[in-house]
């Protein structure tokens, strides 16, 4: 799902008319108990802290403080660690169980400024958790969570803070099946902003625009395909209030993006994560405007074309770090088996 928000499920009851939306602001008689949980679970992923980072670095060089049981094998890329002014988001020793089973052991890692960061690892080893746990969805049962160099007390609502927007976006598109396009897209900016019909309807054609889509606001998601969803999910995510005083970075996370799609519509929505970053140029030529992305994901293709830095999740815990292109020629045996796919190695299922 997307939106600078998010929401997992993606249902609402019924249909509600382009000319009264804003008017009916999804009253609670034609919302569900489910939607009004979702509802809250949308509102809460926009966070932010403090202000805006100073003196970037714009080399392309990643500075990672690696914990004890992390490894890259390209040491010469590090930069000085005590130079934290670009960095983001940081998890600190970070746990996490659900009853009897441990999730996350003890996971440390910082995004920066800039980066486009991968999450891998064998299934159910805490990757769309840990994803969670920065939007504040989850809390952590220990270790600390940094946003903005400011620790996050329990979950933070969009509206306690400002600084940096953060957007989750599920592994289905988790778009509202009874409301189009146009009011799935400008969801956020229709409860929550005083702009009038016409501005969100404006922005809501140039956010579609900017991944690929034309002509698609009047329709339903059970119109769209597969590819579709993901891109009206990813238009979004990118839209915001442009008559705010200033504009916040955002960090965006992908939950398996390209899960369900065969390899040319993943490649599409691959191309899509680069473009509207700030490294990026969009689909109409204009500059991307996300400050770091972070993808979970099991596809090679999304590995190679989508992100330059790589985090290895395994049993709860960081095993390796490093480039992309050290993926393949890691020495680590956990990270051989994954890259290669072979029965034969530590990871057993």
């Amino acid at each position: 799902m997307l939106v600078s928000l998010s929401s997992p499920s993606g249902m609402c009851p019924m249909m509600v008319p382009n000319d009264s939306f804003r008017s009916l602001r999804f009253s609670r008689t034609m919302l569900s108990h489910s939607y009004n949980k979702q509802r809250k679970e949308l509102n809460t992923v926009i966070c932010a802290c403090m202000a805006p980072p100073q003196n970037l670095r714009n080399d392309g060089s990643y500075a990672t403080k690696f914990n004890s049981h992390s490894k890259s094998e390209d040491l010469s890329r590090i930069r000085d660690s005590e130079d934290d002014s670009d960095v983001l988001i940081e998890c600190r020793d970070v746990y996490k169980s659900f009853g009897e089973k441990h999730i996350l052991r003890g996971v440390n890692f910082k995004i920066r400024h800039g980066e486009a960061v991968g999450i891998i690892g064998p299934s159910g080893t805490g990757k769309s958790t840990v994803l969670k746990i920065i939007a504040g969805l989850l809390t952590p049962d220990k270790g600390e969570v940094y946003i903005r160099g400011r620790k996050r007390a329990g979950l933070i609502s969009d509206d306690e803070i400002s600084g940096l927007r953060i957007g989750l976006v599920f592994q289905s598109a988790a778009l509202f099946d009874s409301l189009t396009v146009r009011e799935n897209v400008g969801f956020r900016l229709y409860e929550n902003s005083s702009m009038s019909e016409d501005q969100i309807s404006n922005l809501v054609t140039e956010s579609l625009a900017a991944v690929g889509l034309k002509g698609v606001e009047d329709r339903l998601p059970s119109e769209l395909s597969g590819g579709m969803k993901k891109r009206v999910a990813l238009a979004r995510s990118i839209i915001c209030d442009t008559t705010n005083a200033a504009i916040e970075p955002e960090v965006l996370l992908y939950d398996e993006p390209t899960a369900g799609l065969d390899p040319i519509a993943s490649t599409v929505v691959e191309d899509l994560i680069r473009s509207v970053h700030m490294k990026g140029e969009d689909a109409v030529g204009e500059p991307g405007n996300i400050a770091s992305f972070v993808v979970v994901t099991h596809q090679h293709s999304t590995i190679r074309r989508a992100v330059d830095r790589l985090i290895f999740l395994y049993e709860g815990k960081i095993v390796w770090q490093g480039m992309t292109h050290e993926f393949t020629t890691s020495t680590n045996p956990i990270v051989r088996q994954f890259a290669s796919g072979s029965l034969d190695g530590p990871i057993k299922y």
